[in-house]
């Protein structure tokens, strides 16, 4: 029998990645699982701005991330779910992989925003990293996900 005690699930914010959490949601209900909830803040290169605009640091970007993902935590509590969130500062694709290890997942849900073409060229793709890595299952979720109902 398959078990899965521990879903990693890395969110953006993005449409894609809200999916994925529901299907965390759907799998630790399912499995008994508890959900582990994850923001990568990438690191902002040093640059001088003329405008004299503020512009956020990492420290602020990473607050705001944990502030963005309260109601999702609360959402799952609401539930009967486990789950525990996480913001860390780094490159995406490489913070999850080190995540699966770290938080001993046993599943990792994600979302992809399903970029192709020069796009997909120029901006690379996380979730192609992560899959082509991970060491446990990965299930991409994308943002136009059409569920089938049974």
């Amino acid at each position: 029998m398959i078990t899965i005690k521990s879903i990693l699930c890395p969110l953006d914010f993005s449409d894609a990645s809200k999916n994925a959490f529901r299907y965390a949601c759907e799998f630790a209900r399912a499995m008994g699982s508890k959900i582990r909830l994850l923001n990568v803040v990438e690191p902002r290169p040093l640059a001088a701005d003329m405008t004299l605009t503020y512009i956020p640091v990492e420290e602020d970007l990473e607050k705001a991330a944990m502030e963005d993902m309260q109601p999702l935590v609360e959402e799952a509590k609401s539930k009967g779910i486990e789950v525990d969130a996480e913001v860390v500062i780094g490159i995406p694709a490489d913070v999850i992989l080190e995540q699966i290890d770290e938080s001993d997942a046993s599943m990792l849900i994600m979302g992809s925003h399903g970029k192709t073409g020069l796009s997909r060229l120029l901006m690379g793709s996380v979730a192609e990293g992560v899959v082509r890595k991970a060491k446990v299952p990965v299930l991409i979720v994308k943002a136009d996900e059409k569920e089938f109902i049974s």
